[in-house]
């Protein structure tokens, strides 16, 4: 038993020691700034968002729903115009700097406009911690069926990721998929404000299904950028490459489960098929059966 303790206290001691010595490698440009110094903040966030996510079902079990509209508008309006900044940010620094979209490495240096990128992907980061209202916003209105595994893994570890990408490496090659991202939040939470304003507008919004594919077309391209990022040895921490590609497999499964879920199945579900005098009819169309 004393054995087993004394191993234990060796184990969690070096894991201390290891995390010190990687603290040494953080970015000294975001030392100081909100929530970067110590990862305890996002870690204590992170718990308290799946805490509500298991909690808050069935705290609202036996309650009505509510409509929230007054509240979801200019938040949704909000978050696209803050993605909408971001994106803005990252996009003119990295242009004057003359950043790489395939092998960017990071610098450490006070330049203004890397100061500006390191500030535009902790805005990034920062904005992770808001989307959990989407979450929350799902739970009051009692909409749980839209509380899925891909829901909460994406909001939770997205969070988690991005304070690892602020306290080591808050620009370089970074940039591109916050980018990205930033973008395609745009047209995702401009379409959700939108949608939030009812019917009469609803019906005028076709392009949920194209977000899903813009996603997914996406996370294939930071794979394929992680992937050459290894192949060619980029000058960017092997690690983040390693890592960016174990990710985005994992949102390519998710995501593309989704897809298949929601748009392909339910198509072919809703598609009326029946047998009329040896022709089949299938959405419209006539195929002879031999």
């Amino acid at each position: 038993m004393a054995m087993l303790i004394n191993q234990t206290q060796t184990l969690v001691s070096d894991i201390y020691d290891y995390y010190l010595w990687t603290l040494t490698l953080s970015d000294i440009r975001t030392k100081g700034w909100l929530l970067v110094d110590s990862p305890l903040p996002t870690l204590v966030y992170t718990l308290m968002y799946l805490l509500i996510v298991w909690a808050g079902p069935r705290l609202m079990k036996n309650r009505s729903p509510y409509k929230l509209t007054g509240l979801m508008v200019p938040y949704n309006l909000a978050m696209a115009f803050l993605n909408g900044y971001i994106c803005v940010q990252l996009f003119t620094a990295a242009t004057r700097l003359k950043y790489s979209y395939v092998c960017q490495p990071c610098r450490a240096n006070q330049n203004p406009d890397e100061i500006q990128i390191a500030k535009a992907v902790w805005w990034y980061y920062f904005s992770k911690l808001l989307e959990f209202c989407d979450t929350f916003f799902f739970i009051l209105r009692k909409k749980n069926n839209q509380l899925t595994f891909l829901h909460v893994y994406h909001h939770s570890t997205m969070f988690t990721l991005w304070w690892i990408g602020v306290k080591w490496v808050p620009s370089g090659s970074t940039f591109l998929p916050a980018m990205v991202n930033s973008f395609i939040h745009v047209l995702m939470y401009s379409y959700y404000g939108l949608s939030a304003m009812g019917p009469a507008v609803t019906k005028y919004l076709w392009w949920k299904k194209y977000l899903t594919i813009l996603q997914l077309i996406q996370f294939t391209t930071a794979l394929v950028m992680g992937i050459n990022g290894i192949r060619t040895g980029c000058d960017f921490p092997l690690w983040m490459h390693y890592a960016l590609v174990i990710y985005m497999t994992s949102f390519i499964i998710l995501f593309g489960n989704f897809y298949i879920k929601a748009y392909v199945a339910e198509v072919k579900r809703r598609t009326p098929k029946r047998e009329i005098n040896g022709n089949a009819l299938s959405n419209g169309y006539h195929a002879k059966i031999h």
